[in-house]
C-alpha cells in the first residue's frame, strides 16, 4: 500500500512536470488576441505600425504622437491581454508632453509568429532600432511594466537611451515563478529566465524604479535587490500602499514620473 501511494505520488510529480514544461506559454502568457481587422480607437492622435520579422513573425503596435515631443516613451507592456487596453496608459506619457509607442509581444493582439525568450529581445532590438531612426537616443525613455521590465532591461543594456524605469519589476523570471512553484525544478524546466538582475548591470542610462509595497504578485523585495546591485545609478521609489496593477492612480507615482520626464537634474544625478 505505501509503494502504490508514493508511486502515485512519483507518477503526479513528475505528469505536473511535463505539463509545466509543454505548456508553460499557457500558465504565464494571457494573450487577448485580435483579428487584423480589428481598428484601434483611443481619445490622442495615433498611428497603428507593423513590422516584418526576418523568421515570418510579425509585430503590431501603435505610436501616439504630440505637438513639440520632449521625446518618446517605449513601453513594454505586462504579459496579459493586448495593447488595444494597455493603450490607455499612453495618457500618462502624452500628458507630460511625450510621444508614447507600444508593441505587442508575439502571440499577442495583431502580433503573430512564435515567441520565444530569444524573439522577445530581438524583435525589441528591431523596434528599438527603428524608434532610434525617428528619434535621437537621448529622447528614447524605456518603460517596463511587470513582465516587460526584464525584456525593457535587456534592450535597455544593448543601447543608450535617455532612461530606463521599471515598473514592479521582478528580480529574475526564475526567481518569481519559483515563488508559486518552488518544489519544482524550473531552473531545467523552464525556457524563459529573463535575467533583469544581470541586464540592469550594464545598463548605463540612469534607472528608476517604481514599487508599491503592498504588491503581492511581484513583491516590493524584488525592487530593492535590483537597486542594490546598480546602487549609484538606480532610483528606487517606494509606492506605499501600492499594488501590483494600480500605481497609476496613486498622485505621488504621477508627481515623481513628472519630475523623472522634465527634471534633468535627476539624470544627471542618478547617471552611472
Amino acid at each position: 500500500m505505501v509503494i502504490k501511494i508514493i508511486l502515485g505520488i512519483v507518477i503526479a510529480y513528475v505528469v505536473i512536470n511535463l505539463l509545466v514544461y509543454f505548456l508553460q506559454d499557457y500558465f504565464f502568457f494571457r494573450p487577448e488576441i485580435l483579428p487584423q481587422h480589428f481598428k484601434y480607437k483611443y481619445p490622442f492622435p495615433f498611428d497603428e505600425v507593423n513590422f516584418e520579422m526576418e523568421d515570418g513573425g510579425k509585430i503590431n503596435g501603435i505610436h501616439f504622437r504630440v505637438p513639440n515631443a520632449k521625446g518618446v516613451v517605449f513601453y513594454f507592456k505586462g504579459n496579459s491581454r493586448s495593447v488595444k487596453g494597455w493603450g490607455k496608459f499612453a495618457r500618462d506619457f502624452v500628458s507630460k508632453g511625450y510621444d508614447f509607442f507600444m508593441v505587442d509581444y508575439r502571440g499577442f493582439g495583431k502580433s503573430r509568429g512564435r515567441r520565444s525568450e530569444s524573439t522577445l529581445f530581438n524583435d525589441g532590438q528591431h523596434v528599438y532600432k527603428w524608434l532610434s531612426n525617428i528619434y535621437p537616443e537621448e529622447k528614447i525613455v524605456i518603460y517596463g511594466r511587470s513582465f516587460g521590465s526584464g525584456v525593457s532591461a535587456r534592450i535597455a543594456s544593448w543601447n543608450n537611451p535617455k532612461m530606463l524605469i521599471l515598473d514592479s519589476p521582478y528580480f529574475s523570471f526564475l526567481k518569481q515563478v519559483k515563488r508559486f512553484a518552488f518544489i519544482l525544478p524550473l531552473r531545467w524546466m523552464l525556457r524563459y529566465h529573463i535575467r533583469t538582475d544581470q541586464f540592469i548591470k550594464k545598463v548605463t542610462a540612469p534607472i528608476f524604479i517604481f514599487h508599491g509595497t503592498k504588491d503581492r504578485l511581484i513583491t516590493f523585495k524584488h525592487s530593492k535587490m535590483l537597486q542594490a546591485l546598480v546602487p549609484e545609478n538606480a532610483q528606487l521609489i517606494k509606492i506605499v500602499g501600492g499594488g501590483h496593477n494600480n500605481l497609476p492612480s496613486y498622485p505621488e507615482y504621477h508627481e515623481h514620473l513628472y519630475d523623472i520626464l522634465n527634471d534633468d537634474s535627476l539624470i544627471e544625478k542618478n547617471a552611472a
